[in-house]
């Protein structure tokens, strides 16, 4: 059992980290195709669409325990080997969220450190950041596939102590409920975006920060809630300084 840390509301933040799907990107349809996909091709049995939702935001290990728990690590090899197959090989390519890129310019133009933890594996991951233009806005990226899956803290435990910057600094912005638990789980403040795969209701249970009904909020948000540090904008902003 994964053990939570007090959480302390930020005076001021200083990094933003963020889940990659289902937060800055619409890949539900895609990671659905793939999953569904893989399914059929192993002759599973069948599992709904809502279920297959449900894992997104799960590093593959864990979606496919969640999904066909009691299997052995070659039936998850396997499943692995063919979900990729079929999200490599999708010729439709998912979109950022209305608003995501230039939210995420925004804030680091604003001076903020900014990082990814998701559940997705390393090269895919490395593949949408090439796709989106975004690899040089991150200053930290963590995966499934290099650490601990969500909800357990250590992927973003490790982003923070690779950046050295403390956890009541810090933001994590997701639309899993894996999300919130993972940074209530570091000591970190969580902020729910309600419009990807966990619906508002059950995200509230966990107790967010926040629940944004659009990425675009957030620096509003931020500004609402005090939490923008003077410090951040005594410099010129980081995209000039580049």
């Amino acid at each position: 059992m994964v053990n939570r840390k007090t959480v302390v509301t930020p005076v001021k933040v200083r990094l933003i980290v963020f889940d990659w799907d289902g937060t800055l990107m619409d890949s539900e349809t895609e990671i659905v195709h793939a999953m569904s996909a893989a399914i059929d091709e192993m002759e599973l049995e069948k599992r709904s669409i809502d279920q297959c939702r449900n894992i997104i935001g799960l590093g593959l290990k864990e979606a496919i325990d969640t999904l066909y728990p009691g299997r052995d690590e070659a039936f998850r090899h396997q499943f692995v080997e063919r979900y990729r197959h079929h999200w490599f090989s999708n010729t439709q390519t998912s979109e950022l969220f209305p608003g995501a890129r230039e939210t995420l310019h925004l804030l680091k133009e604003s001076g903020f450190v900014l990082a990814i933890a998701t559940g997705k594996g390393r090269t895919g991951l490395d593949k949408v950041l090439l796709a989106t233009e975004l690899e040089t806005v991150f200053s930290a990226t963590r995966c499934a596939d290099e650490t601990q899956s969500k909800p357990h803290p250590q992927m973003l435990q490790e982003i923070l102590q690779e950046l050295s910057i403390a956890p009541h600094q810090a933001l994590m912005v997701g639309d899993t409920e894996y999300d919130i638990l993972m940074a209530t789980g570091a000591g970190v403040a969580p902020i729910a975006v309600t419009y990807g795969v966990h619906e508002r209701e059950r995200l509230l249970q966990h107790q967010p920060l926040a629940c944004l009904d659009n990425i675009s909020e957030l620096l509003d948000w931020l500004a609402e809630e005090n939490l923008l540090d003077p410090e951040l904008f005594s410099q010129p902003p980081l995209a000039a300084a580049d």
